[in-house]
C-alpha cells in the first residue's frame, strides 16, 4: 500500500487497545495508521471473555449490535465454584440487576480482534507484517518509527506514539520500561476443547485446590467449543514443581470434573501467557508517547479482565492527544493527564481487585462464602449487585461486607 508518512498519531499493535483507539480518533477528526507484526486473522490467548465494561465500549465506538452475530457464546449466567465443590449461579439478567447490561459474550479472539480490526479498517490506514526497529527522535523527541515490511525499512512520523503492542510491548521495551517482577505478574494456561458436557449460556470460574489461589475456567466459545484454562499468580506458579499443563490434566481428569471431560478432546497444545496485573501504577506515558491496555500493565488481578480496560485506555489517549494537537504540545506534562483520567476511572477497581485476589490464598473463606452463596439467594443478589455493579467494589474490600455474607 502507498503510505502518507505523517500522521497526527501512530498507533503499534492492532489489539482491542489499538483498533480501538484508531476508531475513537476517527470520531475526533485524528489521522492515525495503524502498524502490527502480524496478519490478521490471528490468533491471540485469552479467556476470550467480553465483560460489561467491554460491552459499555462496544456502544461508544457503534459496534456493539454487530457482535451477537459474531461466531462464539452469549452469557446470561456465571458459575462460581468453591473447593469443597459447591457452587451457585448468577445470572445477568436476574430483576436484581438493574443495570441495561443482561448479557456478556465469548468470543475467541482471533474472531473478535479481527472484527474489530475490520472495523478499523474502514477509517485507518493499516500495515501488517511490520516490525518496529526504532523510535526516531529529533531534538530529543519522538516524531516517529523506523521499521521493517517486506523487507524494507520505512520510516512514518507523528508526534505520537501509541504503545498498543502488548504485554511484551517493543515500545515499552524501546523506552527501557516495565521489566517483569514475579509479584505484580499472573500467568495463565488456554486450550480449546470440543465435546465439553455441561456448557450452555455459563461461563464458570471454580476455585478447586489443585490451583489454588488460582481458578480454573470453562468457558463456552460457540459450535461445542470450550475455552478452558486456569491462572495463577507468577509467584506462586514459580514455588510449583508442576507445568501448568499438568495442572490443567489434573483438573480435567479429577473426580469432580471428569466425566465432563470423558468424550472432550484437545483441539491445540495448551498455550501459556504472562498477564502484567494492575497492582501498581507502571509508567505509561512521556514526551511524545503513551502505553494503552496489556502495554500500560491495566489488567485487573482478580478478574484476569483485559479488554474492557485496553478499551477504556484507548478512549482516554484519544481524548488526551487531541487536546496535545490543538496546542501542538505533545510534552511529558501535557501527556500526564492520560494517566490521572485512566487510574480515576480504574484504579479504586484494580486496587480493590488487589485485595480481592489476596483472598483467593484463604480456602476456608472461600468455601464458607462460596457454600452460603450455594443455598442462599440473599448472598447470590449481594454477589449478583457486585457483578453488575450496583454494589460497590470498595465494599467488597470492607470486612464488614464478609460479616454480612456469613450472617445472611
Amino acid at each position: 500500500m502507498t503510505m502518507d508518512k505523517h500522521y497526527d498519531i501512530i498507533i503499534v499493535g492492532g489489539g482491542p487497545a489499538g483498533t480501538s483507539a484508531a476508531l475513537y480518533a476517527h470520531k475526533m477528526g485524528l489521522k492515525t495508521i495503524i502498524l502490527d507484526k502480524n496478519t490478521f486473522p490471528r490468533d491471540k490467548i485469552c479467556g476470550d471473555a467480553l465483560s460489561g465494561k467491554s460491552v459499555k465500549y462496544m456502544r461508544e465506538l457503534g459496534v456493539l449490535n454487530q457482535v451477537p452475530n459474531l461466531n462464539g457464546s452469549t452469557i446470561r449466567r456465571i458459575t462460581f465454584g468453591s473447593p469443597s465443590h459447591k457452587q451457585f449461579d448468577i445470572h445477568l439478567n436476574n430483576p436484581q440487576n438493574k443495570g441495561d447490561i443482561k448479557e456478556g459474550y465469548v468470543i475467541p479472539r482471533e474472531i473478535y480482534d479481527n472484527f474489530l480490526f475490520e472495523k478499523a479498517k474502514e477509517v485507518t490506514e493499516i500495515i501488517e507484517n511490520f516490525n518496529v526497529n526504532d523510535l526516531l527522535y529529533e531534538n530529543n523527541k519522538i516524531i516517529g518509527i523506523s521499521g521493517k515490511h517486506n523487507k524494507e525499512v520505512h520510516q512514518i512520523y507523528a508526534p505520537l506514539i501509541l504503545g498498543c503492542d502488548g504485554a511484551k510491548s517493543t515500545i515499552a521495551r524501546k523506552l527501557g520500561f516495565h521489566t517483569e517482577d514475579q509479584e505484580n505478574t499472573a500467568i495463565a494456561i488456554r486450550c480449546y476443547y470440543e465435546g465439553v458436557k455441561g456448557l450452555t449460556d455459563q461461563i464458570e470460574l471454580h476455585f478447586v485446590d489443585e490451583v489454588l489461589p488460582g481458578y480454573f475456567w470453562l468457558f463456552p466459545a460457540g459450535d461445542n467449543i470450550a475455552n478452558i484454562g486456569l491462572g495463577l499468580s507468577k509467584k506462586f506458579a514459580k514455588k510449583d514443581e508442576r507445568k501448568l499443563s499438568q495442572i490443567l490434566d489434573e483438573v480435567t481428569a479429577s473426580p469432580y470434573f471428569k466425566d465432563r471431560f470423558s468424550n472432550a478432546k484437545k483441539l491445540e497444545k495448551p498455550k501459556g501467557w504472562s498477564l502484567p496485573l494492575g497492582r501498581i501504577q507502571r509508567p505509561s506515558y512521556g514526551d511524545g508517547f503513551m502505553l494503552l491496555g496489556d502495554a500500560a500493565g491495566l489488567i485487573d488481578p482478580f478478574t484476569g479482565e483485559g479488554i474492557g480496560n485496553a478499551m477504556a485506555s484507548a478512549k482516554f489517549a484519544v481524548e488526551v492527544a487531541s487536546e496535545a494537537k490543538k496546542i501542538n504540545d505533545y510534552s511529558k506534562d501535557v501527556l500526564s493527564k492520560y494517566h490521572k483520567l485512566v487510574w480515576d476511572e480504574l484504579g479504586s477497581e484494580l486496587r480493590t481487585s488487589t485485595k480481592l485476589q489476596n483472598l483467593s490464598n484463604y480456602r476456608t473463606l472461600l468455601n464458607i462464602v462460596i457454600n452460603k452463596a450455594s443455598r442462599n439467594k440473599d448472598i447470590q443478589d449481594i454477589i449478583s449487585g457486585m457483578l453488575t455493579k450496583e454494589i460497590s467494589k470498595d465494599k467488597l474490600s470492607n470486612p464488614l461486607f464478609y460479616l454480612k455474607v456469613l450472617f445472611a
